[in-house]
């Protein structure tokens, strides 16, 4: 399953509607943008240091996923898919999305706009 920043965030705060989808998925997988994104908004946080420690240890149960050539090209698919439909996403989701798409897993996310995505599945928390 692929983490969106949302669901890393949730996971991080320990809410407990996240835990049976994390117990419940075959492997995680961390796109390298949501672990960006996650680092920013930790780096202005007060709780930095405790954000970073619980990062540190849950990090090493997950696949940090890169981003490719061939990434690249599903990204490029799923931009111009939505711009000719009318309905963008943010960059750093359609990142999100083709990484989805690439590895044939799910996204755990609230956000609502991965469900204009053609090809993946989103899981809600």
């Amino acid at each position: 399953m692929i983490l969106d920043t949302n669901a890393l965030s949730a996971w991080a705060e320990g809410q407990p509607e996240i835990r049976p989808k994390l117990e419940s998925a075959a492997r995680l997988v961390l796109p390298v943008a949501s672990l960006g994104e996650y680092l920013f908004g930790i780096s202005q946080s007060r709780h930095r240091p405790r954000y970073e420690k619980w990062l540190a240890l849950n990090l090493p149960a997950v696949g940090v996923a890169a981003i490719g050539e061939a990434t690249a090209r599903v990204y490029a698919e799923i931009r111009l898919d939505l711009r000719q439909r009318a309905t963008p996403i943010p960059a750093n989701d359609a990142w999100i999305a083709a990484l989805a798409r690439q590895h044939s897993l799910p996204v755990l996310s609230n956000d609502t706009h991965f469900d204009a995505v053609p090809g993946i599945q989103r899981v809600a928390f």
